[in-house]
């Protein structure tokens, strides 16, 4: 029930996240691989039955612990509960965007698509946004900054959302309003107006919190091949290759670009 114990399941199973961890200082990098790793078990609760029943009792086991957290008493012991705990307590996050993150990956277990582009938005900013602010408050970010960062984390969502769409579609998941090719153009031009404006935005963002955002750190670059060649979506063309994303993160990482 430790630090190390999150920072290796985000290893496994969310190692960009893992990556852009690393470039923060090295005493912030633990919340960050807490926060990552309850991502992570939340994200997975959909997915690891074919039961929408036990798949909403797994969601619900986690708004428990939130609960749990947040309530000042005793919280029970789990390998990724037991640090956050801790981390909540030190930092004093938010807890709206636990409590959002949870309640918008019920969506993940069923198969009817996204009512409207509103529902869709939503959907990402309780989920990659949030997360990406959840993150920055642990790095020291203010609430000032709080609607830039999350246009970011929200630009980033999108961009993570297209890399996912193939492996969706397999598993008959079909989270685009439009997804058409004219459609995923226009989300991606749209997301790309996010980010950038976010990032001027946070033109003076202090360096440490930088680290956070560097989870989106492939963003601009997905969305610009995606609002170009938008057919690359359902192709699963968008991937980088492993060295070029690496030197990418390294130069922001040393520049304290995001």
């Amino acid at each position: 029930m430790s630090v190390q114990a999150c920072a290796e399941l985000v290893e496994r199973g969310d190692p960009d996240r893992f990556l852009s961890a690393m470039t923060a200082a090295p005493d912030e990098r633990g919340g960050l691989m807490v926060l990552y790793a309850f991502n992570l078990e939340v994200a997975r609760a959909p997915w690891v039955t074919k039961e929408a029943m036990i798949a909403e009792m797994r969601l619900q086991w986690w708004a428990d612990a939130i609960e749990e957290v947040y309530a000042g008493g005793e919280v029970r012991r789990h390998e990724v509960v037991t640090p956050l705990a801790e981390l909540v307590a030190e930092k004093g996050l938010d807890r709206t965007a636990f409590d959002a993150l949870i309640e918008a990956r019920r969506w993940d277990i069923y198969k009817e698509p996204h009512k409207d582009q509103a529902a869709f938005d939503k959907y990402i900013a309780d989920t990659s946004a949030g997360l990406m602010w959840l993150a920055a408050q642990a790095l020291g970010a203010m609430g000032e900054h709080r609607v830039a960062i999350m246009d970011f984390g929200a630009a980033a969502g999108v961009a993570a959302l297209f890399r996912a769409i193939p492996a969706l579609e397999n598993a008959q998941k079909y989270p685009l309003v439009d997804g058409t090719s004219d459609g995923v153009a226009a989300l991606a031009h749209a997301s790309l107006y996010w980010l950038r404006d976010a990032r001027n935005a946070l033109h003076g963002l202090p360096k440490p919190v930088r680290a956070a955002l560097r989870a989106g750190w492939m963003a601009e670059y997905t969305l610009d091949m995606a609002e170009r060649s938008p057919k690359l979506v359902a192709a699963g063309g968008l991937g980088a290759a492993e060295f070029s994303k690496k030197i990418r993160l390294f130069w922001l990482s040393v520049t304290g670009g995001f």
